[in-house]
């Protein structure tokens, strides 16, 4: 979901097969939306002299897509060895079966539903495959399963749907919260502080060159729409609906049904946390 304009950076999109960065490669799903702006982006990441790969969200099901991320691969000299999810939605993880079928591989994710044949995934795992080293972070927010990965070789953030590469994310609730997805941003933050992340390669639309201002652009953000709900509020709107109709008046209304998720979540935040 998308309700604002270009985030602070560079954006740039790699062409589909086109390297993003020394150790990632998109290819693009052909599932453009006002939910998944160009369609979802599947990451293929592996050392450069190494012929195993990772592949990170394989995306909806659509044969032609998986077989166009695994030609892709092939066509690196790589073969894909393991495929990880950011997290269960069916625009990231739908093709993941399929997927794991054409490359005999494993499919690990957070959520214990989603994996097919391989262990889990969570806070403090480090993929190794063909030498590589990708941190699993644990982020939940825009959903509870929400994975990030931090590839520390090339300085570089897979985001999930935590952070798009143009506009801003929904919190998907009820299994979204607010509080934990303001606390996942912080950490996201503070790793381009500690340790030097720099680029943000996301779920959707483009890379972004500046991971720590796009953070905080999030962060900002979400302050000013919660301010905006508990203003509503204030002034006798009650229903989720009635916020949406007025805090995103300025939001193409077919994003509006994304955008009572979102407003749904901060009134529970604003309600926990006693503000309203």
């Amino acid at each position: 979901m998308t309700d604002t304009g270009d985030l602070p950076g560079r954006p740039r999109q790699g062409a589909v097969g086109g390297p993003a960065t020394a150790r990632a490669v998109c290819v693009l799903a052909p599932n453009p939306s006002a939910m998944t702006l160009d369609g979802t982006n599947t990451w293929i990441v592996s050392e450069p002299d190494s012929d195993l790969a990772v592949v990170i969200d394989p995306g909806p099901l659509d044969e032609n897509h998986l077989r166009a991320v695994i030609a892709t691969a092939e066509a690196a000299g790589k073969r894909v060895a393991v495929t990880l999810l950011s997290h269960g939605h069916h625009d990231h993880a739908e093709g993941a079966g399929r997927f794991a079928e054409l490359t005999g591989t494993s499919v690990r994710a957070l959520d214990p539903k989603l994996r097919l044949g391989g262990e889990g995934l969570g806070l403090g795992d480090v993929i190794t495959t063909g030498g590589l080293e990708l941190h699993v972070l644990s982020t939940p927010g825009h959903t509870a399963d929400s994975l990030c990965f931090h590839l520390p070789a090339d300085r570089a953030l897979f985001s999930g749907d935590m952070v798009l590469g143009r506009g801003t994310t929904m919190v998907a609730h009820p299994d979204g919260r607010l509080g934990d997805y303001l606390d996942s941003l912080r950490r996201l933050r503070a790793l381009t502080v500690d340790e030097g992340v720099e680029t943000v390669l996301p779920g959707h639309g483009p890379v972004l060159d500046d991971a720590r201002g796009a953070i905080d652009y999030y962060l900002v953000h979400r302050a000013k729409r919660l301010a905006q709900v508990e203003t509503a509020v204030e002034n006798g709107l009650r229903t989720p609906s009635e916020v949406v109709a007025h805090v995103y008046a300025d939001v193409d209304r077919s994003l509006w049904p994304a955008a009572e998720l979102s407003v749904r979540a901060q009134l529970d935040y604003l309600g926990e946390h006693g503000l309203i």
